[in-house]
């Protein structure tokens, strides 16, 4: 399972490369401001759509991993770092 998540992010990735370089292409272009702007939204769409299959992946195997595991350490930094990436997520 974690491969195919893999394969499928580094497929998104390049495709978001693919966008963000059309963006500059548009900007030296003089494009109209609108279209730019609603072509990077449609890419930080993309990001999201990515960083959601990253999440899935790590909460189902490295959080899941450490939730069952022995070391209530190891339990208490993952849920940490959830949290903390959570919280920076809300202050974008």
């Amino acid at each position: 399972m974690a491969e195919d998540v893999g394969r499928e992010v580094l497929k998104r990735l390049r495709s978001v490369e693919g966008h963000v370089r059309g963006v500059a292409k548009m900007v030296e272009n003089d494009a109209y401001c609108i279209d730019v702007v609603q072509q990077i939204l449609a890419t930080e769409k993309a990001l999201e759509r990515i960083r959601g299959l990253l999440l899935d992946r790590h909460l189902r195997t490295c959080v899941t991993t450490a939730i069952r595991g022995e070391d209530p350490a190891e339990r208490e930094r993952v849920i940490e770092e959830i949290l903390n990436v959570t919280a920076a997520r809300g202050r974008n």
